[in-house]
């Protein structure tokens, strides 16, 4: 049994796999408040499912492509064998998780976006950075940036853990406070290796 917030089918419109189509399962239920959250609804209520009857929703759907996301998935002590279910169906999996909770016991065939807080969330000192230390090549980490010290302060956390060498990186301006091109220009000037994460959702409001 997972609570639910919501199950669709959108356009996917962050990290590598941008622009392609995904069915989403967002979990209800947060244990941080980011200070720019768009999924408020998420923090609670939803709806308990039995694991059977979402198999048959995505089913119907027809997309290979599964992001599990929320609030924050990990706090659902059955999302872990859920995980495990969906890879071994044949679904390419996405798990997007807050970086405050392990992710050591993901399944290994998942993609693990994991969003390390910067300041500008003023949830930071919440994140769990030993996660860092175990991050696997496949997996993404995302940071949201809102001004320039954000910039500088995630610059700081990819050189002190070694990301650019080890995982994918994305630099997401953050929606309605930093501007795209503000952010571009700081990659510009830095040469930097990360990739820019614009939430593309947003802009084409699909869902």
């Amino acid at each position: 049994m997972l609570k639910i917030s919501e199950i669709f089918t959108s356009i996917q419109g962050e990290s590598t796999y941008s622009g392609l189509l995904c069915t989403f399962i967002r979990l209800s239920g947060c244990n941080l408040r980011c200070s720019y959250c768009d999924t408020e609804y998420a923090w609670q209520n939803g709806i308990t499912i039995d694991e059977e009857y979402i198999f048959q929703k995505i089913t119907e759907l027809t997309i290979p492509l599964i992001e599990i996301t929320g609030g924050e998935p990990l706090l659902q002590e059955n999302i872990i064998p859920f995980i495990t279910n969906l890879l071994d169906a044949g679904y390419n999996v996405l798990i997007e998780t807050n970086g405050s909770l392990s992710i050591k016991d993901i399944d290994p065939r998942a993609i693990v976006i994991l969003d390390i807080k910067t300041p500008g969330s003023k949830m930071d000192d919440k994140m769990l950075f030993p996660n860092l230390e175990i991050i696997k090549e496949n997996h993404e980490v995302k940071f949201v940036i809102t001004d320039r010290y954000d910039y500088d302060w995630s610059k700081k956390i990819i050189e002190d853990y070694n990301l650019f060498k080890r995982c994918k990186v994305l630099f997401s301006p953050a929606y309605n406070i930093l501007k795209p091109f503000e952010l571009v220009r700081w990659m510009i000037e830095d040469k930097s290796h990360a990739r820019l994460n614009i939430q593309l959702h947003k802009y084409i409001n699909c869902k």
